[in-house]
């Protein structure tokens, strides 16, 4: 009873629609990030529905040649940015990861109702399944937002 008490205090300090728009503004810059890497450093997507990030080759350069292709810090940010996605996104069920994948996380940019049609279920469990998933990554993330106290 305790801890179930705990969780729902804990979520219902939190605000709900800012916590969403969080999460999808989150998922938005992971997109606009994919668009800036070459299509084989993406991540590919397995039959479970897990990110998984592209194997390192074993090619060899001089050093002039490392020096020359060294990432910049855009690249930088944005790999560990995107592997911050990818391992939060992995944390899900696999419900949870395939909506989120399906919906958020390819170049296309579906709607809610093709993704679910796809997934063969209820527009009504879509938008659970989603809640329970945007919740579940605002807090892996550290990106939940918290109602503001009313001034005393």
């Amino acid at each position: 009873m305790g801890k179930r008490y705990y969780q729902l205090s804990f979520l219902r300090d939190t605000d709900g629609e800012k916590t969403k728009e969080a999460v999808e503004a989150a998922l938005e810059k992971y997109r606009m990030y994919m668009l800036t890497v070459p299509d084989e450093f993406l991540p590919r997507v397995t039959q479970t529905y897990s990110l998984v990030p592209p194997s390192q080759t074993n090619a060899f350069h001089s050093s002039t040649e490392d020096a020359a292709i060294k990432k910049v810090d855009f690249e930088r940010e944005r790999d560990e940015y995107m592997e911050r996605i990818r391992r939060a996104v992995n944390r899900l069920n696999k419900m949870e990861r395939e909506l989120i994948i399906k919906r958020y996380l390819s170049i296309d940019e579906p709607y809610d109702y093709e993704v679910y049609n796809e997934m063969g279920i209820s527009e009504s469990k879509f938008y659970r399944i989603r809640e329970k998933a945007f919740y579940k990554l605002a807090f892996a993330l550290r990106i939940e937002v918290y109602k503001e106290e009313a001034p005393v």
